[in-house]
């Protein structure tokens, strides 16, 4: 899998990223590297953009909007108890959100921390596009009335 997110942002602009779930109008959700917890996905930005303080209000609504959406739609699709969205932009300067559904069935101490804290990513199950295939049709039937057509 890509490391950085314009590389991954790339893959997905050209149909080959197996993580790809859709493009909304702010960018790409994708499923992350690591599931430490299942349907860990990010948003990323498209176009590129340094941060969400770089875009203008209609980019920043649309973005925010979007993070939303990914975030109903894992409920849904996940049975997870809440939802945790972290944008940090710092290892990889560029904007991106992990949007992390979290699980009533995590241990408490887990439970209270980031998943970034909480969990070993390293230790993580890779994400399979043939193991995680139920988990793919489901969220993209969720996003699909928010989906554009890639650029």
């Amino acid at each position: 899998m890509p490391q950085t997110i314009p590389e991954r942002v790339r893959l997905c602009r050209e149909g080959r990223n197996p993580a790809a779930l859709a493009r909304l109008g702010s960018g790409w959700v994708v499923l992350f590297d690591r599931q430490p917890l299942e349907g860990y996905c990010l948003l990323l930005s498209d176009p590129l953009a340094e941060s969400l303080n770089a875009l203008d209000d209609d980019g920043r609504r649309r973005y925010a909007l979007d993070m939303t959406r990914v975030g109903d739609a894992l409920l849904q699709a996940t049975g997870a108890a809440r939802i945790n969205y972290e944008t940090w932009c710092n290892l990889d300067p560029v904007l991106h959100t992990h949007i992390v559904p979290r699980y009533r069935s995590e241990p408490a101490d887990k439970r209270a921390l980031p998943a970034c804290k909480a969990y070993d990513f390293a230790a993580a199950r890779a994400f399979d596009p043939e193991r995680d295939r139920d988990l793919i049709a489901r969220m993209r039937a969720l996003l699909a009335p928010y989906a554009v057509p890639p650029a």
